[in-house]
């Protein structure tokens, strides 16, 4: 009887979840949400001393640059008037950004007025390049001892 009652109930043996092999040539991703990145990992190099006084140089030529219009008109009073190197700054500056305001009123948008006034500071620094080769004046010496108060 014992065997009747092992032939009626079925042998019920442990179900085992079986997960497919991954191969190992294969490395698993994580599925990120669309607005989440990986993180990145950023080398930066130590700057050394004459990164920064490359960076300060070329700071003081876009300034100088920016005020060239101003500049030379202040070159040009200063030889008929002495100035000292802050009121040769000061009046540089005023004479171009008044310049900068002129462009700015008559013509139309920012980005362009821009475009026109460094083309002005181009033909000016151009100029001051042409006096320079053909008369054989100092300009530019002249100009920096104007700025630095030695003139």
């Amino acid at each position: 009887m014992s065997e009747e009652l092992n032939n009626e109930q079925p042998i019920e043996e442990p179900v085992q979840n079986v997960e497919p092999e991954v191969p190992a040539t294969e490395p698993v991703q994580e599925e990120l949400p669309p607005d989440m990145t990986q993180p990145q990992v950023i080398v930066q190099r130590e700057r050394g001393f004459a990164h920064y006084v490359g960076f300060a140089l070329l700071c003081v030529l876009c300034i100088c640059f920016f005020f060239m219009p101003g500049i030379a008109i202040t070159y040009g009073v200063s030889r008929l008037v002495t100035l000292n190197g802050a009121a040769a700054w000061i009046f540089s500056a005023i004479l171009s950004v008044i310049a900068w305001v002129i462009f700015k009123l008559k013509i139309k948008g920012f980005k362009k007025s821009f475009y026109f006034y460094i083309g002005l500071c181009v033909v000016v620094l151009a100029l001051l390049i042409l006096i320079e080769v053909v008369t054989e004046a100092n300009v530019f010496a002249n100009i920096i001892a104007l700025l630095c108060g030695a003139a």
